[in-house]
């Protein structure tokens, strides 16, 4: 179940705030900046399946989306647990960062944890299949895809170099759980 806790920046151990309902979430991240929807396939998906069959079910919000916020090009990126470089891959967003263009993300199937760090609070966001999450340019924040990643995303990007990662240097990632789906 999709999941949004919010926390001080200094209190790790202690939720604020712990929400399942994604009409609360939507509207506790609103005034950040972040943009949070449930999308509803219009076939059946799954993973394995290709990316255009995968971006044809949600063409509509797709589309949308598109000719809201001006994006360039839009994929779909799939990661297995028996992916051999996994580990490489789950550390390369585990440190704070931010990108110099929104990071939009729909999550088809699968799931992986959001962590944003706004002024003197962190929001942890647990997508799952029916996702978007849309984080805004310029907010620091941490992916984590677990440690046995299974997930299929669609992805938006508005410049081929906006979404690399300029990394804080602060340790404030390492303050807070790391995803551990099931547990």
């Amino acid at each position: 179940m999709s999941r949004l806790r919010i926390f001080a920046d200094n209190e790790p151990g202690t939720a604020l705030l712990s929400t399942g309902n994604h009409a609360a979430m939507a509207r506790e991240l609103a005034p950040i900046g972040v943009g949070f929807e449930q999308w509803q396939a219009s076939a059946a998906v799954t993973p394995g399946d290709s990316p255009e069959s995968i971006m044809d079910a949600y063409r509509a919000d797709i589309d949308r989306l598109v000719a809201e916020r001006g994006f360039k090009s839009v994929d779909v990126v799939s990661i297995a647990p028996d992916n051999p470089n996994r580990e490489q891959m789950r550390a390369k967003f585990l440190d704070e960062h931010f990108h110099k263009e929104d990071e939009v993300r729909f999550f088809v199937a699968g799931s992986g944890l959001f962590t944003l760090h706004v002024g003197d609070k962190v929001y942890e966001i647990l997508c799952e299949a029916g996702d978007l999450v849309s984080v805004p340019d310029g907010t620091t924040h941490w992916f984590d895809m677990g440690p046995e990643p299974s997930f299929v995303a669609i992805r938006f990007f508005t410049e081929p170099d906006g979404w690399v990662g300029h990394f804080t240097g602060t340790d404030i990632a390492r303050l807070f759980p790391r995803y551990e789906p099931g547990a």
